[in-house]
């Protein structure tokens, strides 16, 4: 039996969070015009130097908004003054860097005055896609996904990552800039990844096309330019970053465990006999469900341990002489 699209990302990421010192996320928005039209089933994203300084600020994905606005980290600055787009945008990415601790707040006169907790780190280089597809015979929108990651040119490389035989048509399918994996599971975990294609780099610093409605006889396109294309980039990896790709739970049922044998702690269904998504494969609908408390498995603790993301960090809120009066 073939294994799960989603079973077989979530055995992906844990052999290469195990493998590389990336940051994985699952199921990332990689559109510029359109920023949900496409999306990656897998972001790497190569860290940097300063990695270290971006983890020290929050565990959460800061708003690009308010990273790409004019509050600093000296002056406190009034929060309209500060940001070029809508208001409500503003207040919004203003309430959420504040929530999660990249900002911190004066009030004056009972208007809202804000600062940087630090300057924003340079952390992240390249970012690798990648399109989960462990059966080559069920394609779907494979081909035109791929032409858009390589026309769009976001990413800096996308791979394809299969479980099947890559024949040579399955190749003439496939754009040459699009590097191919084959992935080798036995019992529920990815045990060898043959690499046989390596990735083209994609020009990311230039414009890109996005193809976005098909007509008959035609398709609809947006040129994205090589700024709009860096700000899509911070996005994924902000979200990257604060999302990771744990993003499941564990089912409520008696049959389902917590397993490891991955290397990470994934939903394994012994009905079943494969992992399992607990928000469309469990439930009183299944005919090998017995209602029990789901395992407790803190999922975030996980992640701290075994890569360089902080779930609690320590933050850099300043605690400043006087402040207290503007509360």
């Amino acid at each position: 039996m073939s294994v799960s699209e989603f079973a077989f990302e979530l055995e992906l990421c844990a052999a290469l969070e195990a493998r590389s010192d990336r940051l994985y996320a699952r199921q990332l928005g990689a559109g510029v015009a359109d920023p949900g039209g496409r999306v990656l089933d897998v972001v790497g994203v190569e860290p940097r130097p300063a990695f270290a300084d971006r983890a020290g600020i929050t565990a959460e994905s800061i708003p690009v908004a308010a990273i790409d606005s004019r509050v600093g980290s000296g002056r406190a600055r009034y929060w309209k003054d500060a940001f070029d787009c809508h208001p409500k945008r503003a207040r919004r990415a203003t309430d959420r860097a504040l929530e999660v601790g990249f900002f911190e707040r004066e009030r004056r006169n009972g208007r809202d005055y804000v600062r940087q907790v630090a300057r924003y780190p340079d952390w992240y280089g390249r970012l690798l896609g990648i399109e989960n597809k462990p059966d080559l015979g069920r394609p779907g929108d494979l081909e035109s996904q791929l032409r858009t990651d390589v026309s769009l040119g976001v990413v800096d490389e996308v791979v394809l990552a299969t479980e099947s035989y890559v024949t040579g048509a399955h190749r003439n399918r496939i754009p040459e800039e699009v590097g191919i994996w084959r992935v080798h599971r036995e019992a529920g975990a990815v045990r060898e990844i043959d690499v046989l294609r390596e990735p083209t780099p994609l020009a990311v610093a230039d414009p890109g096309v996005e193809p976005l409605e098909t007509y008959p006889g035609r398709t609809d396109v947006a040129v994205a330019s090589p700024e709009a294309k860096a700000r899509t980039r911070r996005r994924m990896a902000e979200r990257a970053y604060g999302k990771g790709w744990r993003t499941y739970g564990l089912p409520g049922c008696a049959r389902c465990r917590a397993d490891d044998s991955s290397g990470a702690t994934l939903p394994y269904c012994e009905w079943a006999d494969r992992v399992v998504d607990a928000g469309s494969d469990c439930g009183a609908g299944c005919p090998g469900y017995d209602p029990a408390p789901a395992s407790d498995v803190d999922l975030e603790a996980e992640r701290d341990q075994r890569t360089d993301w902080i779930a609690d960090p320590d933050g850099k809120r300043r605690a400043q002489s006087g402040l207290e009066r503007f509360s």
